[in-house]
């Protein structure tokens, strides 16, 4: 079991502000206005303004952009272990893996 403890050296604040940078760079990349990849997407081009702008966007939107933007398997690995998602490879040893929390304990 790995007992290393993780410091975040980035706030949600960088990681949204580096996020809306690359998508923005992405977007020149394939040489695409605004409004045309707002309108190629279905999201509002106020939404990709203030997106480029703040970093503040919804997820469907994200994902929406992304979609267009050829990056959307990248969203594939958030959260996902070393080895993917059942990290068990055998019945043994799921049988041996600890059960997953279902629900937190505190409030």
């Amino acid at each position: 079991m790995d007992n290393r403890i993780s410091i975040a050296l980035q706030t949600p604040t960088d990681v949204q502000t580096g996020l809306a940078t690359r998508f923005k760079v992405r977007r020149l990349h394939l040489n695409l206005t605004q409004e045309g990849l707002a309108q190629r997407s279905g999201v509002s081009w106020g939404s990709l303004k203030r997106f480029e702008r703040t970093g503040l966007i919804s997820l469907d939107a994200l994902l929406k952009l992304a979609l267009v933007l050829d990056c959307l398997s990248d969203f594939d690995s958030v959260c996902m272990t070393d080895r993917g998602p059942l990290a068990a490879t055998t019945l043994d040893e799921i049988l041996q893996t600890p059960k997953q929390r279902r629900k937190g304990r505190i409030k």
